[in-house]
């Protein structure tokens, strides 16, 4: 009987994928071992399919036999590897978390393997593994896969960057964030762990010093997870080089820090520091669950992946998922389904430490600092604004602390001029393109708001300032161009004539 891949609770349904992968292993495990006898013809779709089945569970569950299934896989290959790759994505995607230990050794040498040959959608493997490297978590398994993954990368990094480029990029997003915990802990000192943070800081370290323009493919959000790693000194002297000296970066694309605050983030990077299995309940939750009945779904999601201390850094990135990559359709947005708004009220409610408060703040805001509406979604935007409008009645305090902490962003994010202006002009574009969506029909809700403070009513009202004196120039500049063109216009006529 072949062994299981995986470990099943008591009256858990068999998993189908490792079912279908057993099978195809045990009705074919003769035809596994030497001597191979290929057959001229090439196998039928189906035959080919078990085959592949068949000598994957295989490399997972015989690390004796390992080497010679994979030989018996390149001897039958046709299709570059896609149908086996996409095999390993599945059993990444929905069985990791159960795996046994000695497969999921093996599933990291096969995937290095998988590199080797350039197997067609090895880049979807590669990412598929690191969302299962979850943020704020110090269990053996973990830290191993963080360990398996900064060395693959680094062992094939020349492979990697002349034809994936882009798996490093995804690298840099999750170590950059992976290290923000592990610098931050409070851990008992452990030789292992050292190590694990030294490689850690060096492979982001090498992205970025000796390939900055996949620094730039991230946009915004690299500034933001940078930030929380100034105190280590790697780090402090890359973002002294960012603030002074761009040019030391070599890459002629990038100017000035402002090039990045411009630059929206892609939504694929924000899903790496989700795994799989939160993605879809935080999914379902806001796509089927009826507000006033979510009770017992945020208890039971708190309760699965927030419950011990150390993982509520986790909620940062559950924010930044919400904001940037989960955007509902107008049919749920106008229903009684739970809104992201106020799944964001829950979360911002369940951090314990100020920290993660204010991390989680900043991630809300994030993009509202730099909005521009040619670039960036007003979905990104959206949540900030209704969680504050919906907490005036009943929490007050909420929409206090979230203004006071926006309109000190603006004022002391970047104390520089003229990124103080583009942070002022960003925030009051959100404001206004909020307003003109009718996603709010004014945001006199706050600035007439009896329970708000005179300061921050001020603070707001000055943004409104800015929004309406920067509309008035618009205006002024968009009519002397006008005028200009139609004196230019009617100048060349009278030259023809």
């Amino acid at each position: 009987m072949a062994s299981r891949l995986i470990v099943e609770a008591p009256f858990e349904a068999e998993n189908q994928l490792e079912l279908s992968l057993r099978q195809a292993f045990e009705s074919l495990q003769p035809n596994l071992r030497p001597p191979f006898s290929f057959s001229i013809s090439i196998p039928n779709p189906d035959q080919y399919s078990q085959l592949n089945r068949a000598i994957l569970h295989g490399i997972l569950t015989e690390p004796h036999f390992a080497k010679t299934h994979i030989k018996h896989l390149h001897g039958i290959i046709t299709d570059g590897y896609a149908m086996f790759i996409n095999l390993l994505i599945k059993v990444v995607h929905q069985l990791y978390p159960k795996l046994l230990g000695s497969v999921k050794s093996q599933l990291l040498w096969v995937a290095e393997e998988m590199i080797y040959v350039l197997g067609i959608g090895i880049d979807v493997l590669l990412v598929s593994l690191l969302r299962q490297i979850n943020g704020g978590d110090f269990s053996d398994g973990n830290l191993w896969l963080c360990l398996k993954m900064a060395t693959l990368f680094l062992n094939k990094w020349q492979c990697l960057l002349e034809e994936e480029p882009n798996v490093l990029s995804c690298a840099l997003y999750v170590f950059l964030r992976v290290l923000a915990d592990h610098c931050r802990t409070n851990r008992p000192s452990d030789q292992n762990f050292e190590t694990l943070r030294r490689l850690e800081v060096y492979l982001c370290v090498k992205i970025v010093r000796e390939e900055f323009h996949l620094c730039l493919r991230i946009g915004r959000d690299f500034i933001r997870l940078l930030q929380d790693l100034i105190h280590v000194l790697e780090f402090r002297d890359i973002w002294k080089d960012l603030m002074l000296c761009p040019s030391k970066f070599n890459t002629s694309r990038f100017v000035n820090v402002s090039q990045l605050y411009r630059t929206r983030t892609c939504s694929k990077y924000v899903l790496l520091r989700i795994n799989p299995e939160m993605e879809t309940r935080l999914r379902f939750l806001m796509t089927y669950v009826k507000l006033g009945h979510q009770k017992r779904h945020q208890i039971w999601f708190f309760q699965k992946f927030l419950h011990e201390p150390d993982r509520e850094t986790i909620i940062v990135d559950i924010v930044r998922f919400i904001c940037c990559a989960h955007h509902p359709p107008n049919e749920i947005i106008q229903s009684d389904i739970v809104p992201r708004w106020a799944v964001i009220g829950w979360l911002l409610k369940s951090c314990r430490s100020s920290y993660v408060e204010k991390s989680v703040k900043f991630a809300l805001f994030y993009d509202w600092l730099f909005f521009d509406e040619s670039v960036d979604s007003v979905m990104n935007i959206e949540p900030a604004i209704l969680l504050m409008v919906h907490s005036i009645q009943k929490y007050i305090d909420i929409t206090h602390n979230l203004l006071e902490f926006l309109l000190y962003l603006v004022d002391n994010y970047d104390v520089r001029v003229e990124n103080k202006v583009l942070i002022a002009k960003g925030v009051s574009s959100a404001l206004q393109l909020l307003a003109k969506k009718g996603v709010i029909q004014s945001y006199d809700v706050l600035t007439y708001c009896p329970a708000l403070s005179p300061t921050l009513k001020e603070g707001l009202g000055s943004l409104n300032s800015f929004c309406n004196k920067r509309a008035s120039w618009l205006k002024c500049h968009y009519k002397i161009k006008s005028e200009s063109w139609i004196h230019n216009s009617e100048k060349g006529k009278k030259m023809r004539l």
